[in-house]
């Protein structure tokens, strides 16, 4: 039973190392994609003025479903171009790697959202939900840390920029001359959207010089 557990583990980071590359070309278009929808999210809840503890967690869940499935989208379609399978081992580590964080950041905010009510106005009215995106920020960083073990280096680092930024405006708190519904849908928009952006078109471009050479 070990040595079949020990032989599939080093089969699956062979794999893995094989793919690295593989992994970097996936990674842009979803991360370019997940940007793209965390930018207008992001511009459309604070143009709605989304600001009630529910109305806000049911927006950006439901914003989280569509980042999801257009991403499972992606990444099947990759795995259909390159002739793989989609539930692979290595996919199965990088999902469970993911899990967990990912999994309590969807329990607070069900908490959250039967806790805080429907009341309307800023988000700091009820229970300090306004820190609810720091702790999704947070949580995401530490799943993507988690995934990194699975995946090409630079992952790690993403991750932690996530968790370092998050804790740092954690510590800074909210200035009094922000509203809370514009610093809200304004760390989502950051972290969710420009942070995903900006490391799609970093990876887009260092693969394209890569396979010029």
């Amino acid at each position: 039973m070990e040595s079949n557990w020990a032989a599939e583990h080093l089969q699956v980071i062979r794999t893995l190392m094989e793919r690295s590359a593989l992994y970097r070309r996936a990674l842009a278009p979803i991360m370019i994609f997940n940007g793209v929808v965390g930018l207008a999210a992001a511009g459309l809840g604070w143009a709605l003025k989304v600001g009630s503890p529910h109305a806000f967690i049911l927006f950006w869940g439901a914003v989280s479903v569509v980042a999801l499935t257009g991403s499972f989208l992606l990444v099947r379609r990759q795995a259909i171009k390159e002739s793989e399978p989609f539930w692979s081992p290595p996919t199965r580590r990088v999902s469970q790697a993911f899990l967990p964080p990912l999994a309590a950041g969807l329990m607070i905010g069900i908490v959250a959202w039967a806790k805080g009510g429907a009341a309307p106005g800023n988000l700091s009215d009820l229970s300090g939900v306004i820190w609810l995106p720091l702790l999704w920020v947070m949580l995401y960083g530490c799943a993507f840390h988690a995934a990194g073990f699975f995946m090409p280096r630079g992952m790690k680092i993403f991750g932690w920029v996530f968790v370092v930024g998050g804790c740092g405006l954690f510590a800074a708190g909210v200035p009094d001359w922000i509203r809370p519904l514009d610093c809200a849908h304004g760390i989502m928009g950051l972290f969710f959207g420009g942070l995903h952006f900006a490391y799609g078109v970093y990876l887009y471009f260092t693969e394209r010089r890569r396979h010029e050479m």
